[in-house]
């Protein structure tokens, strides 16, 4: 077996929707999109998701992951530190924050638990001390850097982590919608395909963006999210 085939064989185990983050209680405020009539139809949903990979938290979150991981396979700390705590304090909101933390402290405990040769932990023991409370527990994990970070561990190339990852984040946003709308598992899937050149882009541009870069437009997402808060109904979490 090659060494790409191992890497793909991993980011397969770590991004499926049966690794458990808990991905599927989750909409990234899509719920409130659907209610507010803005995402009614496969049409409106790969509009929608388009947005926020190309100028929301897909494109950002790319770019967080690629800078973890460079960070982890350098193993500057210090670097790795200032990533992580980026990526929580840009979250826009209560809940967004939420789904990136949960998600990500759970990628974490599960990865440590069942696919750790040591590096792993060894990393987790060492990168705790840089923040307040020195337990792993209390690093503010968001699941992309967390993935970037096990993905610098275990030495897989950025080149298939961050489409990998930012295709998993789109499915799982489209599963969302297939639930609320809702739509047929076909025109979920044809989003989603529809949508492999936007993943793509992202994972190019994400390979040499700044950290400066981080950051977006997708507004009426994060309205989204906020209107979530109060939601009187929901499925969701977010």
């Amino acid at each position: 077996m090659t060494d790409t085939t191992a890497d793909l064989l991993t980011l397969q185990v770590w991004l499926s929707p049966a690794f458990p983050v808990g991905g599927f209680s989750y909409s990234h405020g899509l719920e409130w999109a659907i209610e507010a009539g803005d995402v009614t139809s496969a049409a409106s949903l790969e509009g929608w998701l388009g947005d926020v990979l190309l100028h929301g938290a897909g494109r950002s979150d790319a770019i967080l992951l690629a800078h973890a991981q460079a960070a982890t396979a350098a193993d500057d700390l210090d670097r790795l530190a200032g990533v992580i705590e980026l990526a929580a304090a840009s979250q826009p909101t209560k809940e967004r924050r939420l789904e990136a933390t949960a998600q990500g402290a759970a990628f974490v405990r599960a990865v440590a638990d069942t696919w750790d040769d040591g590096g792993f932990a060894d990393l987790l023991g060492r990168i705790a001390p840089r923040f307040p409370r020195p337990t792993f527990e209390a690093v503010p994990w968001t699941h992309a850097v967390a993935v970037g970070v096990a993905a610098g561990v275990a030495g897989i190339a950025l080149e298939a982590t961050i489409p990998a990852y930012s295709q998993a984040f789109a499915a799982n946003v489209i599963s969302a919608g297939v639930r609320a709308i809702p739509l047929g598992q076909s025109d979920g899937l044809r989003v989603l395909r529809r949508l492999a050149p936007v993943v793509r882009r992202i994972a190019v541009e994400a390979m040499t963006a700044d950290l400066d870069d981080v950051g977006g437009a997708a507004i009426r997402a994060d309205i989204a999210s906020m209107r979530h808060e109060t939601q009187y109904t929901r499925l969701f979490r977010s």
